[in-house]
């Protein structure tokens, strides 16, 4: 699985042929920070870019009656090398014949994975920020997002009971654990390059395993097992990479008390969309943590926030999640230099802090927090 990412991204890299990507700003916010992000690839000096926008969104399934055009998804088939997506507006309460697009999308492209990096930067508006440098990787296609419930009658009580189904699988389970381990030996060689007193992490390379295999014996058991095998089934390749579990809810304990300690944590769907959005706030704001949808054939950045609808049109939104999220697909297409060259210009926003957003504390709009971001680059 590993190799087929590999392959596909030195071919990437290497080609001269523009990089059609496709973008989904979809609802709220979506439609400021993509734009902002869009603007940020297109400066780059090395690969060339050739962009479609693309329909999704409860937006648009109000107004049409679908959520995810079938063209969108053929586009993104046949035609991207890859996307991004901005944000969805998914009601809370259920709505007749709606569906999330981006849950579908993770499965018509078979983004098993959901990478996100939650890293601190040193600035002299947030003195007291724990620091930290993690990657959270969620499987990304089954647990209880499969969206399996259904409504009964207790015929003792004449009330209502509701159910939802969990799956877990011994397939989705090892590749996410393989892509857990193989990341976790990437973070390490990336860390070699630099001196010994630049590298946050200094010690040998970590998986921690997420579960509560101590209650759900079954399912989070089968998950725990099967990614504990893909280490134990390749001890030579993993040699130099720690192994440790963690409970869910001490988890987030320590992940609050002690964030340094974290190096790669995998977990099955739900335990991991939990833990990363709680690890953006050690870092501040979800408006500056990136992720990317993950696939063997296919890679979707994302970033982690909302389509905050009380912020949509008013250019205050945050862009660096939007911004980073690009990086992240730039890196995972094989274009390190310049997704480090982006990284490096976000961060350096960040760390002098005089264009920063109202959610970070300041009173930048979104278009001025670009622009700095583009004047660093």
């Amino acid at each position: 699985m590993a190799t087929n990412m590999l392959r596909r991204s030195l071919t990437t890299a290497t080609s001269s042929k523009a990089l059609k990507i496709g973008l989904l700003p979809a609802d709220g916010i979506g439609r400021e920070v993509i734009p902002a992000a869009q603007r940020v690839l297109e400066s780059l000096s090395g690969p060339k870019f050739e962009f479609v926008t693309l329909d999704a969104g409860f937006e648009h399934f109000q107004k049409t009656g679908t959520a995810l055009p079938q063209e969108t998804i053929d586009t993104l088939k046949n035609e991207c090398n890859g996307a991004l997506f901005g944000a969805v507006s998914s009601p809370s309460h259920k709505v007749a014949g709606y569906s999330s697009p981006i849950v579908a999308l993770r499965k018509h492209l078979d983004l098993y994975a959901n990478v996100r990096p939650v890293v601190s930067v040193k600035s002299a508006s947030t003195p007291h920020q724990k620091q930290l440098d993690m990657l959270i990787i969620r499987e990304n296609t089954e647990c209880l997002y499969i969206k399996s419930e259904r409504q009964e009658v207790d015929p003792k009580t004449g009330m209502k009971v509701a159910w939802a189904d969990r799956r877990i699988s011994e397939y989705a389970s090892k590749r996410i654990g393989t892509m857990a381990f193989n990341m976790a030996l990437t973070r390490d060689k990336l860390r070699q390059q630099k001196p010994e007193s630049e590298r946050f992490w200094k010690h040998k390379p970590r998986v921690t395993i997420v579960h509560k295999s101590n209650v759900l014996s079954v399912t989070d058991g089968l998950f725990r097992e099967t990614v504990r095998a893909v280490k134990e089934q390749n001890a030579e390749k993993y040699a130099n990479v720690d192994m440790e579990e963690q409970l869910v809810d001490s988890m987030v304990y320590r992940m609050f008390r002690e964030p340094e300690a974290f190096d790669v944590a995998v977990a099955p769907n739900l335990y991991g969309d939990i833990i990363s959005d709680g690890a953006a706030a050690l870092v501040g704001s979800l408006g500056v943590v990136p992720s990317a949808n993950v696939g063997d054939n296919f890679v979707m950045g994302e970033p982690v926030h909302g389509s905050a609808p009380d912020i949509a049109g008013k250019n205050i939104a945050n862009p660096v999640a939007a911004i980073r999220s690009a990086a992240l697909l730039l890196e995972h297409l094989g274009y390190t230099t310049e997704a480090l060259q982006v990284y490096g210009a976000v961060d350096k926003v960040l760390s002098e802090a005089t264009y920063l957003t109202p959610d970070l504390g300041g009173k930048s709009t979104t278009s001025e927090v670009t622009e700095a971001i583009l004047k660093n680059l």
